[in-house]
C-alpha cells in the first residue's frame, strides 16, 4: 500500500468544529494561557467555507455562558441586539383553528420573558462569526474549509485528527492540484462537530461511550428567514407551538421569532422517532406556514434563506460519557441541548468552557496528553448546565411516551412539584420506530403556492449549497442494493421524504427498473439520513472541505 507523505502540525489542543462549544473552548483556553503568560497553541478546524457557514439554529439565546466567557460582550459588540419581549404559545387544532395556551400552563422552562435574565433573538451563525473573531484576537488559529476526516488513535488514545485530502476525483484518483490532508496532532482533541458528528459517532462506538445510556434521540430542524413588511414586524416577539399538521403519533413543534432588520425566522422541529414512512418533514413544514397563526406574519414577505439540521435532543438519559483517552466530546456532538427550553447554545458553550478549564489545568500541570480527563466529569456534573439537563431528563421521553398534550402535562406537573416525578425513559431508537408503509395511507401533500410554501429545489438554492461535482460521494451505502431490495418494498424508500434537500431519489433505469439515486451535491449536511435510515445503511462522512451550505444570517 502506497504511503502518503503528509504535513504534520503540532498543537497543544485541536478543536474540531467552529460552533458555539468549540469556539467557547478555544477562547477560554487562550484566555487562561494569556493570563498565565504561557506559550500555548490552539487550532480550530471548520469544514464550512467560513465560520458560521454551516451553523443553523432558531435561535432564542440565553447568554449565561457568554457572560462567563466575556462579561463585557456588549461593549465588544456581540450580535445580541433584539431582546425577547413577548412570549406566545399555541396549540394548532387544524388547518384554521388554534388555541392559545395560557401563560400559567406553559412549563416554566419555556418562558423567554419576565425572567431575571434577558434572552435574545439572534442568528447563531453570526454569533459564531463574532466568537471566531474573538478567538483569533486571543491567538487561536482557525482553519475554515478543512474537513476533519479521521481520528488519529495510537496506543488506545486519541492523538489528533487527519484532514481530508483536497482534489480527489469521483473515482478516487488524484486530480490536478491534489493536496494530501495534513495530520494535526495535539495533546488533547476536542470534538465539537454538532449533532451526529461523523467522528463523534465513531468515537462513541470505539470507546463504548454510550454504554448504559438510553439510545440518543434526534429531531430535524427546518428553518427559513423572511423579510417582512414593517407593519407585520414586532422585534422580540417569540411564538412557539405544536399540533397541526403533525398527527398525534408524530411529535414536534414550531417556532416563529421576530429578529432585527424587519426579519422573521420560522421553523419546524420534528422528532425523528416518527412511525409513518410516508411523512416528509419538509412538506409538513411547508404546509404548516399556511396556518393563520403563522401566515399573518409572512404574507406579503419574501423568503430569503432556507436550511435544515438535525438536533441532538435525548437529554441526560442519552448523554454519552464525554471523556476518553486524549480527548473530549462536547456540545451537540455529545448532546448537551436542553430540550425543555428548546435551547442548546448556552449549554453547548458551557460544556466548552468546562472542557477548556479541565484541559488547560491538565496541560499546565505537565500532562502531555493521552490521559482520560476525569476532572472534566467532576467539573461538568457540578455545573449549572448539567443541573439543567438533570432537571429536564424526562422532558423529551415523556412527550414520546404520553404524546404532546400528555407529555406536556407531565412536564408541567414535574416542574411544579420540584422535579419529583419518576424519570421517564425512551429506549426505542429513532430509526427503529419506523413502521412499514403498508400500515399507513400515502400522504398527498399540497402543491406549494410559491408565496408561503415552496419546493425542495428552490429551497436548496436559497441555502447556497455547493459541492465540487467531481469528488467521491460522501454518503456511503454499506449495501448499495438494500434501498431498492429492502427499503422500497417495506418502507416505500423513506429517504426520498425524510431528506429535506432532495438528495435521495428512486428513478427508473433504461430498462424501466427502479434505481436509487444520490444527488450528493444537494446535501445540506443535516445528517438526517445517517440517523433515520431504518437499516442504518447510510453513513455520512465529511466531503471535501468548504462544501455544503453557506448560510447567511442563520
Amino acid at each position: 500500500m502506497e504511503t502518503v507523505e503528509r504535513d504534520v502540525m503540532d498543537f497543544d489542543v485541536v478543536i474540531v468544529g467552529a460552533g458555539p462549544s468549540g469556539l467557547a473552548a478555544a477562547c477560554r483556553l487562550m484566555q487562561q494561557a494569556n493570563d498565565a503568560e504561557q506559550e500555548f497553541t490552539v487550532c480550530v478546524v471548520e469544514k464550512g467555507s467560513e465560520v458560521g457557514a454551516h451553523i443553523l439554529s432558531g435561535a432564542v439565546f440565553e447568554p449565561r455562558a457568554l457572560t462567563e466567557l466575556f462579561p463585557d460582550w456588549k461593549e465588544r459588540g456581540a450580535p445580541l441586539t433584539t431582546p425577547a419581549i413577548r412570549d406566545d404559545v399555541f396549540l394548532l387544532k387544524d388547518a384554521a383553528k388554534a388555541q392559545k395556551v395560557p401563560n400559567a400552563l406553559v412549563p416554566k422552562s419555556m418562558h423567554n420573558t419576565g425572567s431575571e435574565q434577558s434572552r435574545y433573538v439572534i442568528s447563531a451563525g453570526n454569533l459564531c462569526r463574532w466568537l471566531g473573531e474573538q478567538a483569533e484576537a486571543l491567538g487561536v488559529e482557525i482553519f475554515p474549509g478543512f474537513a476533519a476526516q479521521e481520528v488519529i488513535i495510537e496506543d488506545g488514545a486519541v492523538r489528533g485528527i487527519l484532514i481530508g485530502d483536497m482534489g480527489v476525483s469521483a473515482d478516487g484518483t488524484p486530480k490536478d492540484g491534489h493536496m494530501p490532508g495534513m495530520e494535526l496532532r495535539a495533546k488533547y482533541t476536542l470534538f465539537a462537530e454538532g449533532a451526529r458528528g461523523h467522528l463523534g459517532k465513531r468515537l462513541i462506538k470505539d470507546f463504548s461511550l454510550d454504554e448504559g445510556r438510553d439510545p440518543q434521540h434526534y429531531g430535524i430542524g427546518l428553518k427559513e428567514l423572511w423579510d417582512v413588511p414593517a407593519d407585520k414586524h414586532e422585534p422580540g416577539l417569540v411564538v412557539h407551538g405544536s399540533g397541526w399538521p403533525l398527527d398525534k403519533n408524530t411529535h414536534g413543534g414550531w417556532f416563529l421569532y421576530h429578529s432585527e432588520n424587519q426579519q422573521v425566522v420560522v421553523g419546524l422541529i420534528m422528532d425523528l422517532g416518527y412511525q409513518n414512512p410516508w411523512l416528509s418533514p419538509f412538506d409538513e413544514f411547508q404546509r404548516m406556514k399556511h396556518h393563520p397563526v403563522l401566515s399573518q406574519y409572512l404574507e406579503g414577505g419574501k423568503r430569503v434563506a432556507y436550511g435544515a439540521r438535525a438536533i441532538t435532543k435525548g437529554g441526560l438519559n442519552s448523554l454519552p460519557k464525554m471523556t476518553f483517552p486524549g480527548g473530549l466530546l462536547i456540545g451537540c456532538d455529545a448532546g448537551t441541548l436542553n430540550f425543555s427550553k428548546i435551547k442548546g447554545l448556552h449549554t453547548a458553550m458551557k460544556s466548552g468552557l468546562v472542557a477548556a478549564e479541565s484541559v488547560f489545568e491538565a496541560i499546565q500541570g505537565g500532562d502531555e496528553g493521552a490521559q482520560e480527563l476525569t476532572s472534566f466529569t467532576h467539573k461538568w456534573e457540578a455545573s449549572w448546565a448539567y443541573q439543567e439537563l438533570k432537571e429536564s431528563a424526562s422532558f423529551g421521553p415523556a412527550i414520546h411516551k404520553y404524546g404532546t398534550v400528555g407529555g406536556g402535562a407531565y412536564n408541567f406537573a414535574h416542574q411544579l412539584l420540584g422535579n419529583k416525578l419518576p424519570n421517564v425513559h425512551d429506549i426505542t431508537t429513532d430509526y427503529g420506530a419506523l413502521k412499514p408503509a403498508a400500515e399507513f395511507e400515502k400522504i398527498n401533500y399540497p402543491k406549494p403556492d410559491g408565496k408561503l410554501s415552496f419546493d425542495k429545489p428552490t429551497s436548496v438554492f436559497l441555502s447556497n449549497t455547493n459541492h465540487e461535482e467531481d469528488q467521491p460521494c460522501h454518503l456511503h451505502l454499506d449495501d448499495p442494493e438494500l434501498p431498492i431490495r429492502d427499503n422500497l418494498p417495506k418502507y416505500a424508500e423513506p429517504a426520498q421524504r425524510y431528506c429535506p434537500a432532495g438528495v435521495y431519489e428512486v428513478v427508473e433505469d433504461s430498462a424501466g427498473q427502479p434505481r436509487f439515486q444520490i444527488n450528493f451535491q444537494n446535501c445540506v449536511h443535516c445528517k438526517t439520513c445517517d440517523i433515520k435510515d431504518p437499516a442504518q445503511n447510510i453513513t455520512w462522512v465529511a466531503p471535501e472541505g468548504g462544501g455544503g451550505p453557506n448560510y447567511p444570517n442563520m
